[in-house]
């Protein structure tokens, strides 16, 4: 249902944009009508079949089975062209292969459109990274801080929550990955929720001067949801979906959900290593299930790790952040450069890691999950998501760069084709009767 009523928020939105090329040759019928489709339902492994599909294929069947993933898509842009979209391996139970549209849980690449659409309200005059976060005067005015045990929370400025400078430490954990017991030291009934969060923040102090460290923190990125939410006057998924996904052409990106019986219709099912064990279900009803059905409120997460999308669509993303000068980026080039900006404890923001060379990466990893995304010096931008945790967590993130840049390396020609811009015949003939 959700994908319907954001394919109407599409029509409404991009009626005036005209019509775009496409590769069949044929009459290209307005993109208002094109968009119905969507990218994940116009794409197949079958269109991106070139010279060096069989040695792709043969890299990453093997790093696929020597990691144990179930599933893998891969999306692989170059010059701001859609080059390669294929996936492999299964998607869920049922043994259905993986397809480019197929929708993932994406972890902590959710920061990365997170970061994006600070960044739009910064360009719209609406936020400054140097606004207060917490307090009277601050965005988030929740009487419940008005009376904090660290009056240094009332300094943190946006910037500071997203270059995971807000003062919070993992040295009891992520607060974000145990929400039971954050409900339980703040008095709460589970579920928690942010307001629970806020009184844990309130009753707590901060571990450093915010600004002056970097320490990863998925809490701090929660909380930027709500900043999003408060001062975009809508809610944080509402506001990036209908002004800055669906206008460009990114319909099928959506906050995930908990239970593996409530996911989306072209999502996979999750996995985790054969190790795993449970652990009480998030809601407090003391059930054990998995992490990955149960175990973490997605939802909660947002922000910092609830986004669901395809690797295809999170390319197209990508493309319209990477400061290349062959599709009109997004954001303004001042606004890339501050998000790439890697001075310590004031970026980057989104983006896990970037270099002056070039290199930009983000990592996600969570419980049946593991995401990667990166942007090269060469043009060359790739995503890989996978439907299965390995019992190296984050870490595999390397072994991920290592057999993508080997790809990528080795294949000296990529095709011509934009898989931005294909539209199969069966997707003509529907939106021409629209």
């Amino acid at each position: 249902m959700k994908y319907f009523k954001y394919t109407v928020i599409a029509l409404v939105l991009i009626f005036s944009y005209g019509s775009k090329g496409y590769e069949t040759g044929q009459k290209t019928p307005p993109y208002y009508k094109l968009v119905v489709a969507g990218l994940n339902n116009r794409l197949s492994n079958k269109v991106s079949d070139f010279p060096y599909s069989a040695y792709i294929n043969k890299e990453i069947e093997h790093f696929r089975h020597t990691w144990g993933l179930k599933g893998v898509s891969i999306a692989i842009v170059k010059n701001d062209r859609l080059v390669y979209a294929h996936g492999f391996g299964i998607a869920d139970d049922s043994q259905v292969t993986v397809a480019p549209g197929n929708i993932f849980r994406v972890a902590s690449v959710s920061k990365l459109i997170t970061a994006v659409a600070i960044m739009k309200l910064v360009e719209d005059d609406k936020l400054s990274l140097d606004e207060c976060v917490f307090g009277p005067d601050g965005i988030i005015k929740d009487t419940i801080l008005n009376h904090v045990r660290d009056k240094r929370i009332y300094k943190i400025t946006v910037r500071d929550l997203l270059a995971h400078a807000g003062g919070w430490t993992l040295r009891l954990g992520d607060p974000a990955f145990n929400s039971l017991r954050i409900a339980e030291i703040v008095g709460d009934v589970p579920p928690a929720t942010i307001t629970t969060y806020y009184k844990y923040i309130a009753a707590t102090h901060l571990s450093f001067n915010p600004g002056t460290r970097s320490v990863y923190s998925n809490m701090g990125y929660m909380f930027l949801s709500e900043v999003i939410h408060t001062v975009a006057g809508e809610p944080y998924e509402s506001y990036i979906e209908k002004n800055i996904l669906v206008p460009n052409g990114i319909v099928d990106m959506h906050i995930g959900n908990t239970y593996r019986k409530n996911k989306f219709s072209n999502e996979v099912q999750y996995y985790e290593q054969e190790d795993n064990q449970k652990v009480p279900e998030y809601n407090g009803s003391g059930t054990m299930v998995e992490r990955s059905n149960g175990g973490n409120p997605i939802d909660l997460l947002s922000a910092a790790g609830g986004w669901v999308c395809s690797s295809i669509e999170m390319a197209r993303l990508v493309a319209l952040i990477d400061g290349e000068s062959g599709v009109k980026d997004i954001l303004s080039r001042r606004s890339i450069r501050e998000m790439t900006n890697h001075t310590y404890a004031k970026g980057p923001l989104g983006w896990k890691n970037t270099s002056d060379n070039g290199d930009w990466y983000r990592t996600g990893s969570m419980a049946g999950t593991s995401a990667m995304i990166k942007r090269q010096r060469d043009g060359i931008t790739w995503v890989f998501l996978s439907n299965t945790s390995s019992w190296k967590g984050y870490k595999l993130s390397a072994d991920i760069n290592r057999i993508m840049t080997k790809i990528t390396n080795n294949v000296k020609n990529w095709t011509d084709t934009d898989l931005f811009k294909y539209y199969p015949i069966d997707s003509l003939s529907v939106a021409n009767k629209l």
